[in-house]
């Protein structure tokens, strides 16, 4: 099949062009990128579906590499059918990539859940299941946030030969805790199998999280929170990150997890390269009911992210990936460099070379949103069109 999105703002993923032009999709891959100029040159046979963007945001898919669920589906109780309704809910949001993320939990049960969302991967009906992210379980007691302190451990070589071998090979990306004892052997053995680690749930010092520079541990976690903070005599986690450029981070932009104007001394301190937005979405995001569960505890929508029912500690982020686009460019970036921080940047650091860009030879996934952020029409690279406003009259 062979489709031309054309008269929409190109933004591609790696420039801050905003050039009107159009993309030209053959089975599944992007064959071309051009000015409307062009599009106006050419002649299309019968055989190319031409599709009018009318104006709108012409963009890559959205990558999220760090969402436990969305509307009810995800790694809680997980199941393979819910991972795969995960994959069609997203899609309809503009996301068509992710890393489906899993607490700590017993090593058995991590195990089971490995198994149901690699079962799950080729199967997907909507947005591409890249690989799995571990949020822990090594990471520190002191730094737990909601997560179950008997659930975390030290680390162990032995414990991550079984979850990568449950998970067929399929972990992408881990958060650990650089302080603790036995991380330079395990972040040793992880690089080697091709494991992104990031610094987080941490109560490192700087000179562990310099320790851990060194040993490839160069991504961060929902950077400011759950993380040891700046301090004039020790810097932390949180200065560790800001002070060194080859340190990437990811954020949250939803105005809750980290206060907007933080946003002002991020621009300012990190390349428009090293910054990853993404929701960590609990599993009753977008979800309706009044008895929401994340994590095997009752949670309440309460003042922009969930609350833990019980006591009202923040378990976790309700964040669209979309309107997490929308609000990096309310706190101050372009509307190229937010787009970026949802494309380019997630597929280079997680290693994936041919998605996140909008150029000849990348996967054709491809959505069209409006100057609001709202998705009007989604493409993937299986050639399924999941999404289309722009009929609607």
């Amino acid at each position: 099949m062979i489709r031309c999105i054309h008269n929409g703002i190109v933004i591609n993923g790696m420039s801050k062009s905003d050039t009107k032009g159009a993309v030209l999709i053959e089975n599944g891959i992007i064959a071309d990128v051009f000015t409307e100029a062009r599009f106006e040159q050419k002649t299309f046979g019968p055989d190319v579906e031409v599709i009018d963007a009318k104006g709108n945001y012409i963009l890559p898919g959205l990558i999220d590499t760090h969402i436990h669920g969305f509307k009810g589906h995800g790694t809680d109780e997980c199941t393979t059918e819910g991972i795969l309704q995960m994959s069609k809910d997203l899609a309809q949001y503009g996301v068509t990539a992710f890393n489906p993320t899993m607490y700590p939990a017993p090593l058995e049960e991590m195990e089971e859940t490995c198994k149901k969302i690699v079962a799950a991967m080729g199967k997907e009906e909507g947005a591409h299941i890249m690989g799995i992210h571990l949020e822990g379980p090594f990471i520190s007691p002191d730094k737990l946030g909601v997560q179950k302190p008997d659930t975390v451990q030290k680390p162990n070589i032995q414990v991550m030969e079984r979850l990568i071998k449950a998970s067929d090979g399929h972990i992408v990306n881990m958060t650990v805790a650089p302080e603790l004892s036995g991380m330079r052997e395990l972040a040793l053995y992880c690089i080697d199998k091709e494991i992104v680690l990031q610094a987080g749930h941490t109560n490192a010092k700087y000179e562990n999280m310099l320790e851990g520079i060194q040993v490839g541990i160069l991504h961060s976690t929902h950077f400011f929170n759950a993380m040891s903070q700046l301090h004039h005599r020790n810097p932390g986690a949180v200065g560790a990150v800001l002070i060194h450029p080859e340190m990437s981070c990811e954020i949250i932009a939803d105005g809750v997890h980290v206060h907007p104007s933080l946003f002002k001394l991020l621009r300012a301190d990190k390349s428009s390269d090293q910054i990853v937005l993404v929701t960590d979405a609990l599993t009753p995001t977008v979800q309706k009911g009044e008895h929401l569960f994340a994590n095997g505890e009752e949670v309440e929508f309460v003042d922009g992210c969930f609350h833990r029912k019980e006591d009202g500690v923040i378990a976790g982020s309700a964040l669209t990936l979309k309107k997490g686009v929308k609000n990096m460019v309310d706190f101050g970036f372009s509307v190229a460099d937010a787009v970026k921080f949802a494309t380019a940047n997630p597929a280079r650091i997680m290693h994936y070379s041919k998605k996140g860009i909008l150029a000849p030879s990348y996967d054709g996934d491809v959505v069209v949103m409006d100057k609001k952020f709202s998705v009007k029409l989604v493409v993937l690279k299986n050639e399924t069109i999941v999404k289309n406003k722009l009929e609607e009259k």
